[in-house]
């Protein structure tokens, strides 16, 4: 499984329907979990960003299929980061020339 951090920020609508977003937050979780992918961690933030959440998924396209339907449901805009954990980071180091 990949891991993916997501950094989200509010749309104008999701804004407008913040009292709802422990809800959505539920929904994205069965979404995510219809797709193969688990939704691991969600924190609600202050600063640059409104929300951060862990995921890990089978692959990158799975993942960018859920990343979409996510978008389109038009309360957050997202930014993606495939995340690498120690071990993996020794495989690709270990590919190096």
């Amino acid at each position: 499984m990949a891991t993916y951090i997501v950094l989200s920020n509010f749309t104008d609508q999701g804004i407008r329907t913040v009292k709802d977003t422990t809800k959505r937050a539920a929904a994205v979780r069965e979404m995510a979990k219809k797709c193969g992918i688990e939704m691991k961690d969600i924190y609600w933030t202050l600063g640059n960003h409104d929300l951060v959440v862990t995921f890990d998924a089978p692959d990158d396209a799975t993942f960018t299929a859920f990343g979409l339907s996510l978008g389109a449901a038009g309360n957050v805009r997202t930014q993606t980061l495939r995340a690498f954990s120690a071990d993996e980071m020794n495989g690709i180091l270990s590919k190096m020339p």
